[in-house]
């Protein structure tokens, strides 16, 4: 048995700041968005409960197997079952092996690099950009959200996506921040 406060402050330190990331994962493998709150509770608690016994080693890869675990027992056991959102779940793969402690420095180093890079995009698009991929909203929802056309949120979405994409492999921004550079010459075959 481990001491409440000492599981209160784990829960505060190492599974409170996963709440962005669980909440995308849930509603990228459940279909009904309304549920999303519930099940997230649902795994908090799963979680706490479990820690009191005692804390895992990867608090990280606890979450999300407890997660997609939830998830695979009320696909189960729903009265409808859709047969491919169960096997999909099940595909779902596990969480990678422990975060060693230079994997964890490579991995801070990289979102430090991700973070500069979209700070570098304008702003509308790193707006969508972080909408679609860190809020896990869909292009529809962005449109209502933002107020623009889904045509103008998918260019923007695309716009930097592509300049994310350029910056990552080159280590520096586009030439020209409302293009992407080299996407017209390629897109034209050169």
């Amino acid at each position: 048995m481990v001491e409440r406060s000492e599981v209160k402050s784990w829960f505060c330190r190492e599974v409170l700041p996963l709440e962005h990331v669980l909440t995308a994962f849930l509603r990228r493998n459940w279909r009904t968005g309304e549920d999303i709150p519930d099940f997230r509770q649902e795994v908090y608690a799963r979680v706490f409960a479990a820690g009191c016994q005692e804390l895992p080693r990867n608090a990280r890869a606890f979450v999300f197997t407890t997660a997609r675990n939830l998830l695979i027992n009320h696909a189960r056991r729903a009265a409808i079952v859709s047969f491919e959102l169960v096997a999909d779940l099940e595909e779902v793969p596990a969480p990678a092996e422990e975060l060693t402690p230079e994997r964890h420095a490579v991995a801070r180093d990289e979102l430090r690099h991700v973070r500069a890079a979209v700070a570098r995009l304008p702003a509308r698009c790193q707006e969508i950009v972080m909408l679609r991929k860190v809020e896990g909203m869909s292009h529809r929802d962005i449109a209502a959200h933002t107020g623009l056309s889904l045509k103008t949120v998918e260019a923007h979405l695309t716009r930097g996506m592509r300049g994310l994409a350029d910056m990552m492999r080159e280590g520096s921004e586009p030439a020209d921040p409302g293009t992407v550079h080299g996407a017209g010459a390629r897109s034209r075959g050169a």
